[in-house]
């Protein structure tokens, strides 16, 4: 489980929904939906230090930052170390937020040509990343 450590800079609710923003180390802006609001979660306010978390493979690479998706969590960073496997590998990454990894098939990462000291663009959906209170 990836996690990062920010402070909500924003959050705005339509009834039992709220999208947070929070600002990570490096001052990137991730943003999470929660089924939660203020009046259910006391921790929903501007400056509260929180935790974000996200699977593996809830992680997309890119090898651009400016790739035409409509993800709007994109953080880069480089890659430190990649331990490939039949099916799967797993690539561990160092950005400005601290250490994210990700877990992506074997296969893509030959036709990304990725390896140690590539800078890639990690991705992550708003939908799939869990907020907790620290």
């Amino acid at each position: 489980m990836n996690k990062l450590e920010g402070h909500i800079t924003e959050v705005e609710t339509n009834g039992s929904l709220s999208l947070v923003s929070a600002s990570v180390s490096g001052g990137r802006i991730f943003k999470a939906i929660v089924i939660e609001n203020p009046e259910t979660a006391t921790y929903l306010k501007h400056g509260i230090k929180i935790g974000l978390l996200f699977k593996e493979t809830e992680v997309i690479l890119s090898t651009t930052e400016n790739a035409g998706v409509s993800l709007q969590n994109k953080i880069p960073g480089t890659i430190q170390n990649i331990e490939t496997g039949k099916l799967l590998s797993r690539i561990e990454l160092e950005t400005q937020a601290g250490t994210i990894v990700a877990l992506i098939s074997s296969s893509a990462v030959q036709e990304l040509g990725l390896k140690e000291g590539v800078e890639v663009v990690a991705m992550v959906k708003l939908n799939e990343i869990m907020l907790s209170e620290t």
